[in-house]
């Protein structure tokens, strides 16, 4: 319920947390996202349609989404998963396509993914069942490297390569330094390691696409501190408790 008396004062301790927040915690969707379900009126706080985000939540508030019961928020939790390719990374897709959501194991509760690969990406995808967190984890400010493995048809030069450590525009678009590497080479074929901080859109593609490189294989091997290691294909393991506290930046 919002703690903001009838007389229009704002509180000065308002007890509680943010519904938005709380929902996201809850891992109904992103803070963001949440603030949409709001201002759609799609959420109701003890019967009681809310669409402020500065409503607040106090123990034992009974909210539901779209007439379903959202559960307190559980403890923050992170999984890592291999995602194969032709997989969404979306809960629900107008075109019916199979979504990374969609394969995800029982025992495993509603989640929300850390940025997103797209349907022909595979390799580390992060999944939380705190939205807080994914957002906190997706923003450029944290300097998080995405490391990729990328098999491109075509062989680019050390000069182009080495050229990215500067950043590059694309269609008018500005991106940071990349660093790129060239592993291996198989007649026209080429494996190159590519590592960047900000994980736009489809960067990777984008950018080997304007060197006149054609990518036929992307695989995220790293976010941040957390590696694809050894899982196998569409295989989910929780990171423990001990090393989210660790790795995770607090606040």
């Amino acid at each position: 319920m919002s703690d903001t008396p009838e007389t229009g004062e704002t509180p000065a301790s308002p007890k509680g947390e943010r519904i938005a927040k709380w929902l996201a915690r809850a891992g109904i969707a992103s803070r963001r996202d949440a603030e949409k379900l709001l201002t759609e009126g799609r959420v109701k706080l003890n019967n009681v349609v809310v669409t402020h985000p500065a409503t607040f939540i106090e123990p034992g508030d009974l909210v539901t989404v779209n007439g379903t019961l959202v559960n307190e928020p559980e403890r923050t939790r992170l999984w890592r998963y291999h995602k194969p390719d032709g997989l969404v990374t979306t809960h629900r897709d107008p075109q019916g396509r199979p979504t990374v959501f969609e394969k995800m194991p029982p025992s495993i509760p509603r989640v929300v993914s850390v940025g997103r690969l797209d349907l022909n990406s595979e390799g580390l995808l992060l999944l939380t069942n705190d939205g807080t967190l994914a957002r906190r984890l997706e923003l450029p400010s944290n300097a998080w490297v995405r490391r990729y493995r990328v098999r491109v048809f075509g062989i680019p030069t050390e000069s182009q390569l080495a050229a990215l450590a500067k950043g590059i525009t694309v269609a008018g678009e500005r991106y940071g330094p990349i660093e790129a590497g060239l592993d291996s080479r198989k007649g026209d074929n080429a494996w190159l390691t590519v590592a960047l901080k900000e994980g736009r859109n489809r960067e990777v593609r984008k950018v080997m696409a304007h060197l006149g490189l054609e990518v036929s294989r992307l695989i995220r091997v790293a976010y941040g501190p957390f590696q694809l290691g050894n899982l196998n294909r569409g295989e989910v393991s929780e990171v423990p408790t001990k090393v989210l506290r660790e790795q995770i930046p607090q606040g």
